[in-house]
């Protein structure tokens, strides 16, 4: 009998903090999120489709109507456009697109979610500037080191300018084309 209880508390023991690891308050669910999101760069897929799903951008031309409504700033008529403008070529077209819905520091904030990868070894320095937070110093140096051959590559060369962190976030917006 004094078995069958324990047994009985101890199942109630385990279930009680099993269950309480699933109450977690949703502040603390997005800061996991995020922390994730912000993985470093070692923490990053080798290859370029694993990079890609990594990544977690929403692409442009891909997009359902929904999808493009949750990102910051695109409304009904920019998502629209944004669908009758397709297929893109680049961001750069994109960009054009959105400036008649969004000012500058709205598609700055749109584009952390919605972005096409641009390709390392192709993309223009107006397209490479695009991305959120870039600044001249950093196009010179994506540019410098072309061709890229692999991820790792982009890694290695950007990660003599910027943390681990960075690099991790511009991965996300970059691929190399396999020709």
């Amino acid at each position: 009998m004094i078995t069958n209880r324990l047994q009985t508390l101890a199942v109630m023991a385990a279930l009680f903090v099993g269950l309480s690891g699933c109450t977690e308050a949703p502040d603390e669910a997005e800061a996991e999120v995020a922390a994730a999101a912000d993985a470093p760069a070692e923490a990053m897929p080798e290859s370029e489709e694993a990079t890609v799903e990594a990544g977690a951008v929403l692409d442009p031309e891909q997009a359902a109507r929904e999808e493009l409504l949750g990102v910051p700033g695109i409304d009904a008529e920019a998502a629209d456009a944004l669908i009758a403008g397709r297929p893109y070529d680049d961001m750069v077209v994109v960009d054009q697109v959105l400036a008649d819905h969004l000012d500058q520091a709205e598609r700055e904030i749109a584009y952390a979610i919605l972005w096409k990868p641009l390709d390392l070894n192709t993309a223009t320095g107006d397209e490479i500037l695009l991305i959120p937070g870039m600044d001249e110093r950093m196009r010179h140096e994506f540019e410098e080191y072309r061709p890229y051959t692999e991820i790792q590559q982009f890694r290695d060369e950007i990660g003599k300018y910027v943390d681990t962190e960075e690099v991790a976030r511009l991965e996300r917006y970059v691929m190399i084309s396999v020709n």
